[in-house]
Order: C-alpha cells, then sequence, then structure tokens
C-alpha cells in the first residue's frame, strides 16, 4: 500500500458479555413470570375456596367471627381478607398515590435487574423476588374487582389469605399473600447483600486480531511499496 493509503484495521472478535447478560435477563424474566403466576394462582384458587357456599363447612370460625382453615394447631391459617392500602392496611386513604408508586417501582426495579453487575448475585435476587411481588399486587389493584366492590374505591383490593394468629395474646399479625412474602424475603436479602457482594467483575473486552506476520505476507503487487513503521508513524 502507498503512504497515502489508511492502514486496513484488523478484524475485532466479538466479545461475549452481551450475549450473558442476555440470557441473564431473560432467566430473571422467566423467574419472575413463574412467582407472579404462583401468587395469582394460589389468590384465585383460595378466594373461589372461601367464596363457595358448599364449602363453608370446611371453615372453623375464630374468635372474631372469621372463617379459617386452620393448617398448622390454630395459629397458622388460610383466612379470606382484602386490603385495600399497603403493608399492615396503611394508606389506604391514597389509592392514588400507592398504585402510582407501585407502579413506578416495578418500572425502577425492572430496569435495575437488567443492569446488576454480574458477580452480585444476592443483590439481583432480592430484585427479583421484590419486582415479582410488586407486580402481584399491582395486577390486584388494577384487574381484580372484589363480589362487594366499594364505590369509592377507585382501584381494586389486595387479595390476601396467610393469617398468623396466636390466640394466648390474641393477636394477629396482618394477612399476606406469595406477593407479600417475596416482597419481605426479597427486602431482607437486599438489606444483606452488602454483606454478600463480591466486586463487580470485569467485563470481557473486545480483543483485536494479530496483524500478520509480514514475513507470510504474498509479493507486493507492482507500483506499491512497503510502508515501514516509522513512515507510518511520522
Amino acid at each position: 500500500m502507498t503512504a497515502t493509503e489508511p492502514a486496513s484495521q484488523a478484524p475485532v472478535v466479538p466479545s461475549a458479555a452481551g450475549g450473558s447478560t442476555a440470557r441473564r435477563t431473560l432467566a430473571c424474566l422467566v423467574v419472575v413470570a413463574a412467582l407472579v403466576a404462583l401468587d395469582l394462582w394460589s389468590k384465585a384458587t383460595i378466594f373461589a375456596w372461601f367464596e363457595d357456599p358448599a364449602r363453608a363447612g370446611d371453615f372453623v370460625r375464630s374468635a372474631h367471627g372469621h372463617p379459617r382453615y386452620p393448617l398448622v394447631g390454630g395459629w397458622l391459617a388460610f383466612m379470606e381478607n382484602l386490603n385495600y392500602g399497603a403493608a399492615f392496611g396503611q394508606g389506604h386513604q391514597w389509592p392514588w398515590v400507592l398504585v402510582i408508586g407501585r407502579g413506578v417501582a416495578v418500572l425502577l426495579l425492572a430496569v435495575l435487574v437488567t443492569r446488576v453487575p454480574r458477580g452480585q448475585k444476592v443483590y439481583l435476587t432480592s430484585l427479583v423476588l421484590i419486582l415479582s411481588g410488586a407486580l402481584g399486587n399491582l395486577y390486584d389493584n388494577l384487574f381484580y374487582t372484589p363480589r362487594f366492590p366499594q364505590a369509592d374505591k377507585p382501584f381494586g383490593p389486595v387479595r390476601d389469605f396467610i393469617d398468623v394468629y396466636f390466640s394466648v395474646w390474641d393477636w394477629h399479625f396482618p394477612t399476606f399473600n406469595v406477593a407479600d412474602s417475596c416482597i419481605t424475603v426479597g427486602a431482607i436479602l437486599l438489606l444483606l447483600s452488602g454483606f454478600f457482594t463480591r466486586p463487580p467483575v470485569a467485563e470481557p473486552q473486545a480483543e483485536a486480531a494479530p496483524e500478520a506476520d509480514p514475513a507470510l505476507r504474498g509479493p507486493a503487487l507492482p507500483g506499491k511499496r512497503e510502508v515501514s513503521s516509522e513512515a507510518r508513524e511520522g
């Protein structure tokens, strides 16, 4: 080639980092879909069971008159409950704030899941769990209509059915569901992620193919001359 001709660029070997990230994101989406499906299925199944008049004999009335299906002794049971608020029923007087907040949280969590550095498995797991729970409860707000809807409620309630009650102290833990369990476990893992997180793994860089040995090149074409490295640099 002549001195005025641009030097040919060496081919670039594509990096495997992009494919690895895409596969990891797809796996996370599959887990989220499975957890949301489990949450919605469990809600629909338990509520259909409680609302079936033919199954009324399956349940035991608590001291407060709530129909319950005991699972472990008398302290763990299934119990139908509708929650128009957030955790512990708080914030039910601000439904728009709750639903918009849940929607924003879902979008933010989805973005974070795709951007977690490699090597931070605990942190990634916590985000996947919280995202799954937020989606399950947001679905109820947007698409679930109870048997006896309340005219002053613009959104549907969250369906809860897991009840923890200690008769000795006459104390109920707030009824919850699979989505709430995902959020709780995810929040705990999020707090612990700082203790288990390793430094981010550097993404593999694209490598340039080595230049061919001049000795292996074919004879120069007539009218062409080799350009020394000093000439190219100058």
